[in-house]
C-alpha cells in the first residue's frame, strides 16, 4: 500500500523565522508560502533529492497547528505523509483493518493538489500519518 516518504512536516511558530533558518543556516531551497484555508495552515516546502519537510504554521486560532503549538511551543515533527496509489483503496483498507481515519473519511485536496487523508495517531503510535495519492 505505501509508496516513498513525500514529505515529513515540522510545525513552527513563526514561518518566515524557519525560512530564513533553513535558508541561512542549511542553504536549502525553500518554496513560497502558500495558504491552506481549508487545512487552516499556511505552508512551505524545503526541497531535497530525496523527499521534502514541510514547514507549517497555524492560519488563525482554530487550526488544529495552534493546538500542537500550544503543547511545543518551539515546534516540532508534526506528521509524517506517505504516498499512495489509490487513495480510497488504501481508506478501505485501513478502516477494514481497524484503522481510523480523521474528518469525514473523505480525502481533502492537500498543497500539492492531490487528494489526502490522516490517519488517528493513536493507531501508528503516537504518530500522525498523511497519505497521499499520487
Amino acid at each position: 500500500m505505501l509508496g516513498r516518504v513525500n514529505h515529513i512536516a515540522l510545525a513552527v511558530p513563526d514561518l518566515g523565522r524557519a525560512v530564513e533558518q533553513y535558508r541561512s543556516m542549511l542553504g536549502a531551497s525553500v518554496t513560497e508560502p502558500e495558504a491552506l484555508p481549508e487545512h487552516g495552515v499556511r505552508v512551505v516546502f524545503v526541497t531535497l533529492s530525496n523527499t521534502k519537510v514541510e514547514l507549517l504554521e497555524p492560519l488563525g486560532a482554530d487550526s488544529p497547528i495552534s493546538a500542537f503549538l500550544a503543547k511545543n511551543p518551539a515546534g516540532g515533527m508534526h506528521h509524517i505523509c506517505y504516498e499512495v496509489d489509490d487513495i480510497l483503496s488504501a481508506r478501505d483498507s485501513l478502516v477494514a483493518a481497524g484503522g481510523r481515519v480523521l474528518g469525514d473519511g473523505n480525502p481533502k485536496t492537500g498543497a500539492h493538489g492531490k487528494p489526502v487523508l490522516f490517519l488517528h495517531p493513536k493507531d501508528f503510535f503516537g504518530t500522525l500519518i498523511e497519505l497521499e495519492q499520487v
